[in-house]
């Protein structure tokens, strides 16, 4: 009996240089989806991320434009000059130079760092990080953008099931920030399966602090444990806990 094949997909807003939950979902699927026609969220994770700086977690933030254009969707933002790209590299050089993988990691961070101060939108430069730090994790998920599947309904989870349907998805992974506002019951009329990601059990490596943080970008994780960092992700592992029992 032949079994029909599974087709996951991930449907996420783009984020600066993510933390490892992030690249999870994007190892997870045969498709992801950059969700970038909702509105921008200030002192999110659209437009900043954390590293170890002196031993203690510290925000990197792109500055945007925003005044006057608070409902305006993520893929219109702007960023405010090119500065910011130089500044934050320095800091990154600066601050892991001396980390176990910083000779093999920065040069192809420097250069993409060098290629974003040509770019002016947001979502541009989040998509440019996305696929370089996805590159040298060796995950090779294709990235959509999601205006290119037409929108018919205003409703949030309409969109997704909308959007999973256009591509033959058979399953749809959230992380768990999700379950708040996720209607369960159209994927169920949908035939999709709806999963969500379980953040717990990631292992830890030295980040030359006092204590352990997580939640900070992939840029640490390959600096300090370099490819390597391909291995702390639960889907790579192939370890199941990564989806939330039903």
């Amino acid at each position: 009996m032949n079994v029909a094949p599974r087709k996951m997909l991930v449907i996420l807003q783009s984020n600066y240089i993510p933390w490892k939950g992030y690249f999870d979902l994007l190892a997870a699927a045969d498709e992801f989806f950059i969700f970038d026609e909702v509105q921008f969220t200030r002192r999110d994770w659209r437009n900043r991320n954390k590293l170890i700086v002196a031993g203690q977690p510290r925000w990197l933030t792109i500055p945007v434009q925003t005044k006057g254009r608070y409902d305006a969707p993520i893929d219109e933002i702007e960023v405010m000059g090119s500065r910011w790209a130089r500044e934050h590299w320095q800091t990154i050089s600066l601050n892991y130079r001396r980390a176990p993988f910083f000779e093999e990691i920065a040069p192809r961070l420097e250069a993409a760092y060098h290629n974003a101060e040509n770019l002016t939108l947001l979502t541009e430069i989040n998509e440019l990080f996305l696929k370089e730090l996805a590159l040298i994790l060796g995950i090779r998920t294709p990235l959509v953008r999601d205006r290119s599947v037409p929108r018919t309904t205003n409703d949030p989870t309409a969109r997704l099931v909308e959007i999973c349907v256009s591509r033959g998805a058979t399953d749809y992974l959230s992380g768990p920030a999700a379950k708040s506002y996720i209607d369960r019951a159209q994927f169920d009329a949908a035939r999709i399966r709806l999963h969500y990601a379980n953040y717990t059990g990631y292992p830890v490596y030295d980040q030359g602090s006092p204590a352990f943080e997580h939640g900070v970008s992939m840029i640490d994780t390959l600096m300090q444990c370099g490819t390597a960092a391909r291995g702390h992700l639960k889907s790579i592992r192939e370890d199941s806990s990564l989806l939330q029992p039903e």
